[in-house]
């Protein structure tokens, strides 16, 4: 029997529903977990559940996992802001560190890599400076790929501690500058929260903002459906009623209203989450959405690979205009292997 990802969407929308799975169903199950960087979060989801012996046995070392990745990730941003303890600006912690900084939901069993901090981009010459001096060094040594970075993304290029081989990414917005959104930083920053180690995550709208950016606005949607439960993590946490203007508002302003308003809706439609009335409108290219993000096998591998084809063309459409593209593409098919 073939599936696609929407066993693991139901599992995670209603647990409950897994104790109809046989063998080759948990297989799936894990299998589509694992490609999604979502086993921690599903384990999570089904502690207390009865689950077959070696399945409980995976699960319990996801678990595990996930707690080891959350202390790994608080102690990686602590070890910034010490070497950043002489910047006089705000560090902003950002996605899963900052999901876990902040104690929400969003981070329970979630997957944590690398460390995402944001910064003022004026100030991007002393922080760079301070990460150097504390042991981080270039990950990429090619000057074409720096000049990228450095001209045209929304981050400096990644950096690596050279002792405990760990990346930083240090943003100074959340959408490469080439892009036809142009959300506003600077107010990010200045509405950032002050978390009690004198780090920072953004507000509770903008988080929402910068993980619907994140989603559909800036990638091909792979990992989707890991930044999807995100997004209903964090609209469960915060969506009150007064909540929903004031997203509405805020992502107008960041230039980003389409991708929150589609985020919400496929919340709603994979996970159930609960949105205001007014933003339950169906939307035909909707559909291609959902298709793309639950593209997977019983084995966790991709499938419908023109949808995936057309979501990866999008992607970098949406990043840079076309002959500038056409310019990159050349570069980087011409550079050796």
């Amino acid at each position: 029997m073939k599936r696609d990802a929407m066993l693991l969407v139901d599992a995670l929308r209603d647990p409950s529903g897994i104790t109809e799975l046989d063998a080759d169903g948990w297989t799936a199950l894990l299998a589509m977990a694992r490609a999604e960087q979502l086993l921690g979060t599903v384990a999570r989801r089904l502690s207390g559940l009865s689950v077959p012996g070696a399945v409980a046995n995976i699960l319990g070392e996801a678990r595990i996992n996930a707690e080891y990745q959350r202390r790994s990730a608080l102690w990686e941003a602590d070890c910034a802001r010490r070497a950043l303890a002489g910047y006089p600006g705000k560090v902003v912690l950002m996605k899963g560190t900052a999901y876990a900084a902040a104690g929400l939901k969003a981070s329970e069993g979630r997957h944590i890599g690398d460390l995402d901090i944001m910064v003022a981009r004026d100030d991007l010459p002393q922080v760079e400076a301070a990460l150097l001096a504390a042991g981080w060094e270039w990950v990429k040594s090619d000057p074409y790929d720096d000049a990228y970075y450095r001209d045209h993304m929304h981050e400096l290029p990644p950096l690596i501690h050279k002792e405990r081989d760990r990346m930083i990414d240090v943003h100074h917005t959340i959408l490469p500058l080439t892009a036809r959104p142009k959300p506003d930083a600077v107010a990010m920053l200045e509405d950032a929260v002050a978390l009690e180690n004198g780090l920072y995550v953004l507000s509770p709208r903008d988080m929402v903002i910068h993980s619907a950016a994140h989603l559909f606005a800036d990638g091909e949607l792979d990992g989707g459906l890991r930044n999807l439960w995100d997004i209903h993590c964090l609209l469960a946490e915060f969506g009150d009623e007064s909540f929903w203007q004031m997203l509405k508002s805020r992502a107008e302003h960041h230039q980003l209203w389409p991708a929150v308003y589609r985020a919400g809706r496929l919340a709603h439609r994979l996970y159930g989450t609960e949105i205001a009335k007014d933003w339950q409108r169906r939307n035909r290219w909707d559909n291609w959405y959902a298709k793309r993000l639950t593209a997977r096998d019983d084995w966790g591998r991709g499938t419908r690979k023109f949808i995936r084809l057309i979501f990866y063309i999008r992607s970098h459409w949406l990043r840079m205009p076309p002959l500038m593209l056409a310019r990159h593409l050349w570069v980087k098919w011409r550079k050796p292997v």
